[in-house]
């Protein structure tokens, strides 16, 4: 899986954002807010139309209502995520190119990038950075980096979801890069999730590829367009 190029998004002109990143190609923002509207709300009328015609492709009503079904438990998984303060959520895709002639066969792998804010006590941000990982169960692979926006802690864990959970018994591999806000105050923890296990190596270079593009300064009055905002 090689490192891909950089793609920018709309969003790096948003006045008001707290962050500014940019994400590796092969990754597709889930545009959180659409897929979550209101009811009743004009949102929430623009996601019906927009998924009416999956529903009138479908060949049958047990079709359509494997879709809804589908839906619905995207919309919760997504929900989940945004009330524990998530605010941006990528699936990425690539093409398993690691290793020797036909021993990978080029499959694609899959990936879940998070963005996500918690609070937290008021300390210098090396600490927030360190306290992070400090007392975090299961958490392995702890480094400790000084990047461009200041300190960070990464670490990793593998996951296996209970068995009456009726979740797949596949390891999940999720690698975190812990930010500290420059008012510190709180932090933002980058995640990216898959069961490419294996690929460990190749999944951290991509998260510290992220890590290193994030700017808590708004880069609008720095003159600078290189990054999405959040």
């Amino acid at each position: 899986m090689s490192t891909p190029a950089i793609v920018l998004h709309d969003s790096v002109n948003d006045p008001h954002a707290e962050l500014w990143f940019a994400e590796p190609a092969g990754f597709t923002a889930l545009p959180l807010d659409g897929l979550l509207p209101e009811l009743g709300s004009p949102a929430a009328e623009k996601l019906r139309t927009a998924v009416a015609p999956f529903l009138d492709a479908a060949p049958n009503e047990m079709v359509r209502q494997q879709f809804i079904a589908h839906f619905a438990s995207g919309q919760q998984l997504l929900g989940a995520l945004r009330e524990v303060g998530t605010v941006h959520c990528s699936i990425g895709l690539h093409r398993d190119d690691v290793g020797e002639a036909n021993t990978s066969a080029g499959q694609p792998l899959l990936s879940l990038f998070t963005i996500s804010w918690r609070d937290t006590a008021v300390a210098p941000r090396g600490v927030t950075a360190a306290r992070a990982v400090m007392h975090a169960e299961g958490h392995s692979h702890i480094e400790y980096l000084e990047l461009p926006c200041g300190p960070a802690t990464f670490s990793e864990t593998v996951r296996t979801a209970s068995a009456d959970s009726g979740l797949p018994q596949h390891p999940l591999l999720q690698i975190h890069a812990h930010l500290p806000h420059p008012d510190c105050k709180r932090l933002v923890v980058l995640t990216l999730s898959t069961t490419a296990v294996a690929r460990r190596e190749q999944y951290r270079a991509v998260l510290q590829q992220i890590a290193e593009t994030v700017s808590f300064d708004n880069l609008l009055e720095a003159g600078v367009d290189t990054a999405e905002a959040r």
